[in-house]
């Protein structure tokens, strides 16, 4: 898979994204605190959102309410598959955490394409001094015939390349600007 550098919020972060990867505000309305990244040829993205910092006794609490508020009221059956600590290279002196699960949609009670599951990495950078929880989404659904099935307990390539995709902005995510967290 080929990358390319992009600028989140006007150049104050920086990470590397698959070349496929096109900025969605270009084509619908991203509330300011998100900056939202798509497949072009296909359904995968990433969700870049700056949070209010939660308070809880480990960053590893924290990063199960921010995984709580994403899921619960869905109606979606999920499923975790890992939950461990990271280290983004270029701000290897701040805590992330990781959790990578399978959410998958109950049948639809009307006519309209679900995927069968969507693969889901959360990336959650702690910015204590800052005030601030980045959090960072990886999402793989997996639409019927759209995909090669894996067999049990291996994954599809959807999910290997989510896998990459994770690894890489571990690898190149970067603030360039703490400016942006004041005020």
């Amino acid at each position: 898979m080929s990358y390319k550098e992009v600028e989140l919020y006007g150049g104050a972060i920086t990470a590397h994204l698959p070349v496929a990867y096109g900025d969605a505000s270009q084509i619908r309305e991203v509330p300011d605190h998100q900056e939202l990244y798509l497949d072009e040829n296909g359904y995968s993205g990433v969700i870049f959102e700056i949070l209010e910092y939660v308070d809880k006794p480990t960053d590893a609490e924290a990063l199960q309410y921010h995984f709580a508020d994403l899921v619960d009221g869905t109606g979606d059956e999920t499923n975790m598959l890992e939950q461990s600590i990271a280290t983004m290279q270029k701000i290897a002196d701040k805590p992330v955490h990781t959790l990578s699960f399978i959410q998958t949609p109950p049948p639809p009670d009307r006519p309209r394409k679900t995927p069968d599951f969507v693969a889901i990495h959360l990336l959650l950078l702690r910015l204590k001094e800052q005030g601030t929880d980045i959090m960072i989404t990886i999402n793989a659904p997996h639409y019927p015939g759209e995909y090669e099935k894996a067999g049990p307990g291996e994954k599809t390539a959807l999910m290997k390349d989510g896998d990459e995709v994770a690894k890489k902005v571990l690898e190149t995510f970067e603030i360039k600007d703490w400016g942006l967290f004041q005020g």
